[in-house]
């Protein structure tokens, strides 16, 4: 987004302002009035911004697929979590967990998921240590000094960070991806810009997929009908 951004820019775009936190954090400030021209949530949400006349109807653009993953700091040696049984003897080996609060981000909610299925929420809950965004986690496990500290975030806030490693994303049996997409809002005061803004960081797929996001998923038309209960 940082060199899209620049890019953007340099080509006569205009300034840009960016802001980053949890999904369901933009999303209230969006519904709080906040001015922004372009907003990035999960595809839920941004659809749901659209029934509530936040974002342009028919201005969704879908990014890409993202998972969760486990981080370690820089420097250290991965555990392993590449089957359920590996990241269950790993997570209950670990002292602290780091992850965003699941009340506001998918990556939180995503673990909470997984506790369950391996059976040791409880057990584990005390060790979790809940933060406003995944940069926030990222930043207290980059900060932090104990062998057993593990971090839970979306894959690419991991893979964007130089202060700590991608140790492997959770087992597909027990992954929760989430599609994001992208959406014009109705206040924007350069709606051209924005759109063009949009497609410029949809049509970037290289650039996504090294940031890593899967691919999207082929979406099913909708028909008449249900569009027009949509709109």
């Amino acid at each position: 987004m940082a060199r899209l951004v620049q890019r953007f820019q340099l080509n006569g775009g205009g300034a840009i302002n960016s802001s980053y936190g949890a999904v369901h954090s933009l999303k209230s400030r969006v519904l709080a009035g906040e001015p922004v021209d372009v907003i990035v949530l999960t595809d839920g949400l941004i659809d749901e911004l659209i029934h509530k006349n936040r974002v342009v109807a028919g201005s969704r653009v879908d990014l890409g697929t993202v998972g969760t993953g486990i981080a370690v700091r820089a420097g250290m040696p991965p555990p392993p979590v590449g089957s359920p049984q590996a990241l269950r003897a790993t997570l209950l080996a670990c002292e602290k967990i780091f992850c965003p609060d699941p009340a506001a981000a998918t990556a939180g909610k995503a673990l909470l998921n997984v506790l369950e299925q391996l059976g040791i929420g409880a057990q584990l809950q005390p060790r979790l240590m809940y933060c406003a965004s995944g940069y926030e986690a990222m930043d207290r496990l980059a900060q932090g000094s104990g062998q057993g500290e593990l971090g839970v975030m979306q894959m690419t806030e991991i893979i964007a960070s130089r202060r700590i490693t991608l140790a492997g994303p959770f087992p597909a049996e027990l992954q929760m991806t989430a599609l994001y997409s992208a959406g014009l809002t109705v206040q924007s005061k350069c709606p051209e810009r924005a759109a063009e803004f949009i497609q410029t960081l949809a049509q970037d797929r290289h650039a996504l997929k090294l940031a890593g996001f899967g691919d999207c998923p082929v979406r099913e038309p909708v028909s008449a009908a249900h569009a027009g209960l949509a709109g």
